[in-house]
């Protein structure tokens, strides 16, 4: 059995009387894919920033890879990959020299080449951020969140607003990255892909966790209550039709 690497204890936030974040608890196991699904304003990216050593917490337990929150933020940082947004880049800088400026902040010794190839992206090393379509630009953050080797990364909605061979593509990745021994936490508006990556999901409402198991035993737990789609469903998606006549090879703008 796989052991915790993270694990949130009876966790508040709280912004004055708003509780962003209402005493939840949970598990993250070494070497899944954990994804944290729910509205707008559930409490999703407070409890990923807290995790993150990004927040301050209002109460409750936080450890990663059995160090405390409050006792050793330092120490978890130096376990961790966080997804950087595309405005915090430099835009003077290529892609192999901003690797090798954040390898530096780091203190780590890192190959460009190496990182970017994990990310197809060993074609655009002398490219600005600037100059990288959306899934090319989303395919770099991932790769940032490697710099340091990490235990974890963490993805804030890593494929909003791609399109379905980006976001493809961008799900082969991080399965991939998995699959080399890194944990992975996201959040995601998108249920398909919760359910193609996730190993286990929690989803947050108001603040709480609702429910908090494998995509495909939540499912089949609603099937077994008696649920039925009012429209059937059918063998394929619109989705599945863009892909099949567009092809399924990555093609960038």
């Amino acid at each position: 059995m796989r052991s915790n690497i993270i694990e949130v204890n009876k966790l508040v936030k709280r912004y004055g009387e708003l509780v962003a974040v209402d005493g939840i608890s949970f598990a993250v196991q070494e070497g899944e894919i954990f994804g944290l699904l729910g509205p707008n304003g559930a409490g999703k990216s407070t409890t990923l920033e807290i995790i993150e050593t990004l927040r301050t917490k209002t109460a409750g337990e936080v450890k990663v890879a059995g160090y405390s929150l409050d006792d050793a933020p330092g120490a978890i940082k130096k376990l961790i990959g966080v997804q950087l947004q595309s405005s915090g880049y430099y835009p003077g800088l290529n892609l192999i020299q901003l690797i090798e400026l954040f390898a530096g902040l780091y203190n780590a010794a890192v190959d460009p080449m190496q990182l970017l190839t994990k990310v197809n992206l060993q074609d655009k090393a002398k490219a600005k951020v600037k100059e990288l379509s959306g899934g090319q630009r989303q395919r770099f953050s991932v790769a940032t969140t490697l710099i340091n080797s990490p235990r974890i990364i963490f993805l804030d909605e890593p494929t909003t607003g791609l399109d379905p061979q980006a976001r493809r593509s961008l799900w082969e990745t991080i399965r991939s990255i998995n699959q080399q021994g890194t944990t992975v936490v996201l959040t995601t508006h998108y249920l398909d892909e919760a359910e193609y990556l996730c190993d286990r999901v929690a989803i947050i409402d108001t603040g709480k966790i609702i429910a908090l198991d494998p995509p495909g035993k939540l499912i089949d737990d609603l099937i077994a209550s008696g649920f039925e789609r009012k429209k059937e469903m059918k063998l394929a998606t619109l989705e599945d039709v863009f892909i099949n006549l567009t092809g399924h090879s990555l093609r960038e703008d």
